[in-house]
């Protein structure tokens, strides 16, 4: 049996929302803002202290991103978990859209909360839309986290692609209905686990027409529209088994950018990184903006 589900209808009516979707009432907040008469974005808000919004990867959506947030939450962070446009109850235009469009979505909730400037932290493909966004409203972003992200360059003097079309084929395998699951599950050990690790725990969560509509905006975007993330200082956390974004290329970003960058390397764990070593990606992110606020770095908390 293939046990893809399909994300909800993005053009539900929103009345027909269930929190049991994404999480507890009790443990998160359900917002939306409307950022034109055609977009409006859901979100999830949580906890209390300065804000940290959390972006997920190609393809899939917000509820990836609860694991991350009750631990940070629980050390005293507000934590925003946006859908991205095109899934759950967040809508809008997706044909011919850049990063700048999906980025421009995240502005939108972190002025609809009212903090900022805050951290975003984008894990693999949320890591595009996290230095976008940093790019286009640095005034927004206080520091970016990115997880398992492909710098979208490769070292100066190698003559390669940062992921080549057979990378990208299986994962878009991964999110392939139509694929039986053994068939998927190869997939996703393959681009997504380290070895050993369990990758049934991703056989769900795929938006397939998302991830296509995801990556045509990736690929409309000049890589130098958004390699920079604006001047924000940056935890650059990489996957010691990401076939992804290969720890060949993990100093690709500190090479351009300088010092602005800070490494670090999570053992055990491939480009999904999150469901396997999620306490010690917590660890990196609490300790690297424990010293980053109290150097200045990054401002004010």
């Amino acid at each position: 049996m293939n046990t893809l589900s399909q994300s909800q209808n993005p053009y539900r009516n929103f009345a027909e929302f269930s929190a049991a979707d994404n999480c507890s009432p009790a443990s998160a907040q359900r917002c939306l803002t409307r950022r034109s008469d055609e977009v409006v974005i859901e979100y999830y808000a949580q906890g209390s202290g300065p804000v940290m919004v959390l972006l997920p990867s190609l393809g899939r959506g917000a509820t990836d991103m609860l694991e991350l947030a009750q631990p940070l939450s629980a050390a005293g962070w507000r934590v925003l978990r946006p859908e991205p446009r095109g899934n759950g109850g967040s809508v809008g235009p997706l044909e011919g859209k850049t990063l700048h469009d999906w980025a421009g979505d995240i502005a939108s909730v972190i002025e609809d909360d009212g903090a900022a400037p805050v951290w975003v932290l984008g894990h693999a493909h949320g890591n595009w839309i996290a230095r976008t966004l940093a790019s286009d409203r640095p005034d927004l972003v206080r520091g970016l986290i990115l997880l398992a992200g492909s710098a979208g360059k490769v070292p100066r003097g190698v003559d390669a692609v940062p992921i080549p079309p057979a990378v990208r084929a299986s994962i878009e395998s991964c999110a392939e209905p139509d694929l039986p699951d053994a068939e998927r599950l190869v997939h996703l050990q393959h681009v997504f686990f380290a070895p050993g690790n369990d990758a049934s725990v991703w056989l769900t969560g795929w938006n397939r027409h998302l991830m296509a509509m995801q990556t045509a905006a990736q690929k409309r975007t000049p890589v130098d529209d958004f390699f920079a993330g604006g001047q924000a200082p940056i935890l650059n956390v990489q996957a010691n088994h990401d076939v992804v974004a290969p720890p060949c290329y993990a100093n690709v970003l500190k090479e351009y950018l300088g010092d602005r960058v800070t490494n670090r390397s999570i053992d055990n764990a491939g480009h999904a990184l999150l469901p396997e070593q999620l306490d010690a990606v917590v660890e990196a992110i609490l300790g690297y903006v424990a010293v980053a606020v109290s150097s200045g770095e990054a401002g004010r908390v």
